[in-house]
């Protein structure tokens, strides 16, 4: 079995943090990459702890350098996923999962080809129940049923699709993914 990049996205309410979370709970040959920022630690924040962080010098050394898979920014600060760090987990015989944005997905798609773009969203009427039961109004379930089918247009260029009505079964269809 080969080791891969795997890149899970999805809009809110695809339940992808759960997906997950069943995955790592029963695998200890898949794991998740720490990504890295440019912005400040905030106080009890550790350096690998949820970020891996650089000062400008040192993000301007990964873009330079082509290490970044894909990057944003986010409220005025950086954001990514180093190469390195994928390929060391590769490397070691294990298969990592990402989870990001669309847009983010298909920097990853354009700069490591090889890896396993997944689409993860519920039906329609599933993803319309779940937003019905978090939203404060019905303009912002319009807004969100609005953004989900923009994301779902913009996954074209996604490698698998699969539909999380239910989360076990995503999961198990997911975890075949990477055993193919």
């Amino acid at each position: 079995m080969r080791k891969t990049l795997f890149v899970v996205s999805g809009p809110s309410g695809a339940g992808i943090p759960d997906i997950l979370a069943a995955i790592y709970a029963r695998r200890e040959d898949v794991c998740a990459v720490t990504p890295v920022t440019a912005r400040k630690m905030k106080p009890g924040e550790q350096n690998g702890v949820g970020f891996w962080f650089y000062d400008l010098e040192g993000w301007q050394a990964l873009q330079e350098s082509g290490d970044l898979l894909e990057s944003t920014v986010l409220a005025g600060n950086d954001y990514g996923t180093s190469r390195r760090l994928v390929r060391e987990q590769l490397e070691k015989g294990r298969s990592v999962l990402l989870s990001l944005e669309i847009d983010r997905a298909a920097q990853v798609h354009r700069n490591m080809p090889e890896a396993v773009c997944v689409y993860i969203e519920p039906s329609e009427p599933v993803l319309l129940q779940r937003y019905q039961a978090i939203a404060r109004c019905a303009p912002e379930v319009t807004a969100r049923m609005a953004v989900a089918a923009e994301q779902r247009e913009q996954s074209a260029f996604c490698d698998a699709r699969i539909c999380s009505d239910d989360l076990v079964a995503a999961a198990a269809e997911l975890e075949a993914l990477l055993d193919r």
